[in-house]
């Protein structure tokens, strides 16, 4: 095991990134005694690991995670947006090509939703592009079942709340109708769970198509049905790069420190002065005179032992002794 670095990580978060298993599956590999590392068998996921470490899953070396990469995958109809289906049914993960390793969703798309779905192999990236903090723009192109009026357009892009979940405002632009059909370009920065449906129902349109165009940056474009595409790594570092930061040796995305707010400098304080904590307090002079305190602008006085102000006063020269002054 090696001492903990900066490079240092959970080893289910490491074998999760160089696409063994998810980070829960790792930990319960780790309970059954499957996995070990430098030569012992890990009987708790509390350790740290880096590349340097020899890890083996049923006594087969684990090779190191790649670097973050991203792909855009057209979605179509019918799959499901999950690793595991309880109901048996096709996920997109069963679709894709079986050399990218495992990779994990940003965000999703429901059964009969289709269009682009980003797909990363880092976890880090994933929930950097779906906090709606990023304020990246998903767009679609909705068919849905009625027709719709300015005052419904209005409604939905001041944001409407259906059954107690608020949803904020659309960018909605009318494309065109179809019989009783039509197309809807709509535009929402937190995609919360079937939010472009929901929206329109509670405006009277019944969505029966929903084909996502764009997340952020990255167009659908004309990648066909069911292919997937590789992101340039270039690409990915102008277009991601003021979100997460790439780690030089593993590979990994990193979530950004929030800036300092503007206008603030940091305060460094002056360290060693005589009477701060764990210092002596400045000792008298060798005539016993304490240094007073200053007033702003004036050089300290030093009077000797027994000496005040008002004794330095009344001793000036040429000035006339105090007369004590008593009760008038």
């Amino acid at each position: 095991m090696s001492e903990a670095s900066d490079t240092s990580e959970r080893i289910a978060k490491y074998l999760a990134r160089a696409g063994v298993a998810s980070r829960r599956e790792v930990e319960r590999m780790i309970e059954d005694g499957r996995i070990s590392l430098n030569g012992k068998r890990l009987d708790t996921p509390a350790v740290k690991v880096t590349q340097a470490d020899r890890i083996e899953v049923d006594g087969k070396p684990v090779d190191p995670p790649a670097a973050t990469r991203l792909w855009r995958y057209h979605k179509p109809t019918g799959l499901v947006t999950t690793h595991a289906d309880p109901e048996g049914r096709e996920t997109v993960f069963d679709a894709l090509p079986k050399d990218m390793g495992r990779v994990i969703s940003v965000g999703r798309l429901d059964l009969t939703s289709e269009g682009l779905l980003l797909l990363t192999n880092d976890g880090a990236l994933a929930r950097a592009l779906e906090l709606p903090a990023t304020g990246w723009m998903r767009r679609y192109r909705a068919r849905a079942f009625g027709s719709i009026d300015e005052a419904a357009i209005a409604k939905l892009r001041a944001g409407v709340t259906v059954e107690g979940i608020k949803y904020g405002p659309m960018d909605v632009e009318v494309e065109r109708e179809t019989g009783s059909n039509i197309w809807l370009d709509i535009g929402i920065r937190e995609g919360k769970n079937r939010e472009v449906r929901k929206a329109l129902d509670s405006v009277g349109l019944k969505v029966n198509r929903l084909i996502r165009t764009a997340y952020g940056p990255f167009q659908l474009g004309d990648l066909p049905r069911g292919e997937v595409k590789a992101v340039p790594g270039r690409v990915l570092r102008d277009q991601a790069g003021h979100l997460v930061e790439m780690a030089a040796t593993t590979g990994e995305a990193v979530a950004k420190k929030k800036p300092a707010r503007p206008g603030r400098k940091p305060v460094k304080r002056k360290m060693g002065g005589a009477g701060q904590p764990g210092l002596p307090k400045p000792a008298a002079d060798e005539d016993g005179a304490k240094p007073l305190k200053r007033a702003r602008g004036r050089p300290a006085v030093r009077r000797p032992a027994g000496k005040t102000a008002a004794t330095d006063r009344d001793t000036a020269p040429g000035r006339p002794p105090r007369k004590p002054q008593g009760r008038r």
